[in-house]
């Protein structure tokens, strides 16, 4: 059936050094191969852009595997099932897949998860309803704990991992403080309810935050790093948790950032006011917390309690360029490219 299909790759060409460019990807068309016993063959609807995918173009250790020369950039997706040599799934059902930059794949079928378009948008599976809105879910909860009355502050909370925070933050009973880079951020934040919104931008970061936080800060949810974590550490409380979830700031770095070594600084604050950090992988929680995420979130975006925007760019060619705004933070909300 599927010998006369096409598909539309872009690859990785070469590893990006600081910002990627054109030159780091490969576009190319090739046939599109039919599902081996087990598979099925996929037609992308959504593509997901993520900050990690910029991680996996390089060759430095990280937590998974970085990609290989020539590989088709990876990457979360909405498809549509094409044709199955697989036992529960048929031509036509949605799934959640992760086929990456590419018009069609075929995967394993022990690797999806079938979508109801009768119960949510189907991009929510992408981001409010999948993996960011899981990783706000299960940092929070499980590293950040946050009380009643206590203030959660969280980086890059226009995004789609940072607006859940602040979001569940005050379906817990917590204060809320955002920051983001640009009024336009700010005034999102405002409308997601958050308690203060701060643009990071703008000067004195730091003597805002002790106006928006004047009880100090208890959990600090980690997005960004770089001057916003120098800004926000001062005012971290006893005993105050950081899940610490992506370092946007960094991803693009070539070099170490210039000044003083302040890694003594930073200790001695761990020390002297028994910080928690930790990082975390959001996999990590998933077989004890998804369907709980699932079942919680699913009900506060129906409700009203939690909202999300999504940014959709049109057809793969503009993934390149969607992915490059999203790192420099021009993105107001989830990034996802509809492909078909």
């Amino acid at each position: 059936m599927s010998t006369h299909l096409r598909n539309h790759r872009i690859r990785l060409a070469a590893r990006p050094h600081g910002e990627p460019t054109g030159e780091d990807y490969q576009h190319d068309v090739v046939d599109v191969p039919s599902p081996a016993d087990g598979q099925v063959l996929l037609r992308t609807r959504f593509l997901s852009l993520d900050p990690y995918v910029r991680g996996r173009m390089s060759d430095a250790e990280s937590y998974a595997a970085p990609m290989e020369i020539g590989d088709v950039i990876v990457g979360a997706t909405v498809s549509e099932v094409v044709e199955s040599a697989a036992d529960g799934f048929s031509a036509g059902d949605t799934v959640l897949s992760y086929g990456g930059w590419q018009e069609y794949s075929v995967e394993a079928a022990g690797g999806l998860r079938r979508l109801d378009p009768a119960s949510a948008p189907v991009t929510t599976a992408l981001g409010v309803l999948g993996m960011p809105g899981f990783t706000a879910y299960a940092g929070l909860l499980a590293i950040g704990r946050p009380q009643p009355g206590e203030t959660v502050a969280v980086a890059a909370a226009a995004g789609p991992v940072g607006s859940a925070v602040g979001q569940i933050a005050r379906i817990l009973g917590a204060r809320a403080v955002g920051i983001a880079g640009g009024e336009r951020k700010v005034e999102r934040m405002r409308e997601l309810g958050f308690d203060a919104a701060l643009d990071h931008r703008a000067p004195d970061l730091g003597g805002r935050l002790a106006d928006a936080a004047p009880d100090g800060i208890d959990v600090y949810f980690e997005n960004v790093g770089g001057a916003v974590w120098d800004a926000v550490l001062p005012h971290l409380n006893e005993f105050a948790r950081v899940p610490v979830c992506g370092l946007a700031a960094s991803y693009n770095a070539t070099a170490l950032p210039e000044g003083p070594d302040r890694s003594g600084q930073l200790m001695g604050a761990v020390l002297r006011k028994s910080l928690t950090l930790r990082g975390f992988i959001q996999r990590e929680f998933a077989p004890t917390m998804f369907e709980d995420f699932l079942r919680d979130m699913t009900g506060w975006v129906a409700s009203g309690q939690v909202h999300y925007l999504e940014d959709i760019h049109e057809g793969l060619d503009s993934a390149p360029d969607a992915f490059l705004g999203m790192l420099r933070g021009a993105n107001l909300g989830k990034t996802i490219v509809q492909i078909s």
